[in-house]
């Protein structure tokens, strides 16, 4: 048995993917722990998961202006949240493996503190990649940005790592685990020899009953909106858009909104507004998706052999929508500008698939099902625990 310790930031998308990770790990007979923000993580993994509590600056919220982007943005998520946030983390994740005794600490590659915990005390530490965007250089067009973050990490190790360690902490040396596939990234070289691209993972997920089916009509296509949890104060004029556009097409379309910030009023009947959704199970139904390029979203709606319309606000978004339409696989739109009319038009293009979207996300779909996903994953984790190479 090895004991494995996970951390992860107050983030939804970055915890799920590691939720069947975790189970898989379980199932086969290891001890799993988990180490951050803990009433997120067991709304997550359930009531049952082991959670050493970490403390969160501002609550662990990432406030930003809605009007930030670019590196801009980008800056500000480094300066005013993963740092602050690997400090806050830094003493909880340090006593966590006092009290759990890790062998292997799996470490999101935005919750510095486990990998740079980890690193000062020797311990394997495998990195878990939740965006393809950090596997591609974002920054390659950005040198000055680049060297900036280069300098911020370094001072960053230097408080919590070990200040004679090299490399960038985002990608261990022991493995990276990225829920990803080739046919998004292209041919860009791996930060390293020990990236695995797994895909996504799709597993039952706790806290997702409640949803009305019944509702649902099975004689017309179901199209699934969501902008994720963390842009709920960016997205109320795009939703109210999406409203429109949806019952426009009412005769051969039912929309199923996710809208967790309460910012839609008066919706038509038969379009079904819920603040969370069971998004797996609304998939396996779904004939397309209308998404922020969120990177989990993407990669399960392709698992699932579905087109994209993609309206990137910010942050990875951009990168993930533009492997999506370079893959063939969906339209962009633009978040800030798209009108009903537009998001329509977008819309039949993809479930007609007269653009070739829902052909190709087919494709992508069989390759990234064949990439393993939390099984994939496991691997690495018990490769990296034996000091063994990371599996092909």
């Amino acid at each position: 048995m090895t004991r494995f310790l996970l951390v992860v930031p107050p983030l939804v998308g970055h915890t799920n993917p590691l939720v069947g990770v975790a189970d898989e790990l379980t199932g086969r007979g290891h001890q799993v722990a988990w180490c951050g923000h803990t009433a997120q993580i067991r709304r997550l993994a359930g009531d049952d998961a082991l959670v050493y509590d970490c403390a969160m600056p501002s609550d662990g919220r990432m406030d930003r202006p809605p009007g930030l982007t670019g590196p801009a943005a980008f800056r500000h998520l480094w300066e005013r949240f993963l740092v602050p946030l690997a400090e806050a983390m830094a003493p909880d994740v340090d006593a966590a493996v006092d009290a759990f005794r890790p062998d292997v600490v799996l470490s999101d590659q935005h919750a510095l503190a486990g990998a740079l915990t980890a690193e000062r005390r020797g311990i394997v530490y495998v990195t878990s990649a939740s965006t393809s965007a950090e596997l591609v250089d974002p920054l390659a067009a950005f040198p000055k940005v680049a060297a900036w973050l280069r300098e911020l990490l370094g001072g960053l190790r230097e408080r919590l790592g070990d200040p004679r360690a090299e490399g960038d902490p985002r990608f261990s040396p022991h493995g990276v685990v990225a829920f990803t596939g080739r046919e998004l990234i292209g041919d860009t070289p791996l930060p390293n020899d020990r990236v695995r691209l797994v895909g996504p993972v799709i597993a039952p997920r706790h806290g997702d009953a409640g949803f009305p089916w019944d509702a649902l009509d099975e004689d017309r296509e179901l199209v699934l909106v969501s902008l994720g949890t963390a842009n709920t104060d960016a997205g109320g004029r795009f939703l109210r858009e999406a409203v429109i556009a949806l019952d426009a097409l009412r005769d051969r379309v039912q929309g199923v909104i996710v809208d967790p910030g309460g910012l839609l009023h008066d919706v038509p009947g038969d379009i079904l507004v819920r603040e969370y959704v069971p998004q797996l199970d609304l998939l396996a139904r779904a004939s397309a998706v209308v998404s922020h390029g969120g990177h989990n979203t993407v990669c399960e709606t392709l698992w699932h052999g579905l087109p994209l319309v993609v309206a990137p606000i910010r942050d990875d978004q951009p990168i993930v929508a533009g492997q999506v339409v370079d893959a063939g696989a969906g339209i962009r739109v633009r978040f800030g500008r798209v009108d009903a009319a537009r998001l329509r038009t977008a819309l039949e293009t993809v479930l007609d698939d007269s653009g070739g979207h829902r052909t190709a996300a087919r494709a992508i779909g069989h390759s990234l099902r064949a990439a393993g996903g939390r099984h994939a994953a496991a691997d690495v984790l018990e490769h990296a625990a034996a000091g063994a190479p990371v599996p092909d």
